[in-house]
Order: C-alpha cells, then sequence, then structure tokens
C-alpha cells in the first residue's frame, strides 16, 4: 500500500510517494537519494542510520517512513553547503583522524551534534555515554572522543566571537 507523506528535509519541503512498510532511512536514500544515511545492522543497533528528527537523535531504519509526514529531518548532508565548508563537528572529524572507514561518521557526528547542543562542554566520560547508541568497528573510538573534544572547543570559541560581535 503506498502514502503520500510531506516532510521537510534539511530544510527543504518534499512531497513523497512511499510503500506504508518502508522505513525512513530506505526513503531518504532512495527517493531523496540523500545516502549519507547508512545502513549497517537494520535492527536500530548500530546508529549508523542515526538522523535528527525533530531534532532529536533517531536510528531511521527502526521508523517507518509513514510516520515521519510532517516531521522534519535532518541528514549529514544538511550540516554543510559542500566540502570546502564543513560543519565544525565534521571538521574535527577530519582534522583528528574521527573516521576511518567513514561507514559510523554520519550517525557519530549527528550523536555529536546532538550532544553539543545540549551539553557544549562535555567531558569524556559524558561524550562515551552520549555516542553510545554508535558502534564504529575501526577506530575503538578514541579519536572520535578526540573529534568531539575539539569540535566542542571550536563550537565553543564560535559562540563567543559571534558574542563579542553582537
Amino acid at each position: 500500500m503506498k502514502k503520500s507523506i510531506e516532510l521537510t528535509v534539511n530544510g527543504k519541503s518534499h512531497r513523497v510517494e512511499v510503500d506504508t512498510r518502508m522505513v525512513l532511512a530506505d526513503m531518504l536514500r532512495e527517493h531523496l537519494r540523500l545516502t549519507g544515511t547508512h545502513i549497517g545492522c537494520g535492527t536500530g543497533t548500530c546508529g549508523a542510520c542515526t538522523v535528527m528528527l525533530n531534532e532529536r537523535t533517531t536510528k531511521s531504519c527502526s521508523v517507518l517512513a509513514a510516520d515521519a509526514d510532517g516531521q522534519s529531518v535532518t541528514t549529514i548532508e544538511g550540516l554543510s553547503t559542500s566540502a570546502a565548508a564543513l560543519h565544525p563537528i565534521q571538521e574535527a572529524f577530519a582534522a583528528n583522524q574521527g573516521l576511518q572507514c567513514g561507514y559510523c561518521t554520519p550517525g557519530m557526528v549527528l550523536s555529536a551534534l546532538q550532544l553539543l547542543q545540549r551539553n557544549p562542554d562535555p567531558t569524556e566520560e559524558e561524550i562515551r555515554h552520549g555516542i553510545a547508541g554508535n558502534l564504529c568497528r575501526c577506530t575503538g573510538y578514541h579519536f572520535i572522543v578526540t573529534s568531539i573534544q575539539a569540535a566542542a572547543k571550536s563550537l565553543k570559541a564560535e559562540s563567543l566571537k559571534e558574542g563579542a560581535q553582537a
């Protein structure tokens, strides 16, 4: 059975006809061609499919696309305008070797974003807790934690700079 849904993805409105059994991750990849949302386990365990649904991290392989009707979604593609203009979290991951194969990276970055929005100066323990729903099989997490710490410093400096200009 098909259903027409309307949702906002990365700030743009979309009307999509989806099978009522299709999960959000598949809709993003297949209908909108936003392939930064990766599908790892398909059961909500690994976090590779993490997106922001109404500004909260959500494992998109566990949400039906039809249930996202009227909602707002942010994918990894929504964080930066180009490879030359990365979000500070993405820059920190690149600068601090927070990725190897990159498969988990989009979900990690979005989980880090939510963490840093809620807690701009997290401890290492808080960072590890904040990304606990995202599994990485390559890095051993040390460089991911370092990347998030660097991103926190960068975002804090950016915020202070903006405050001084106001």
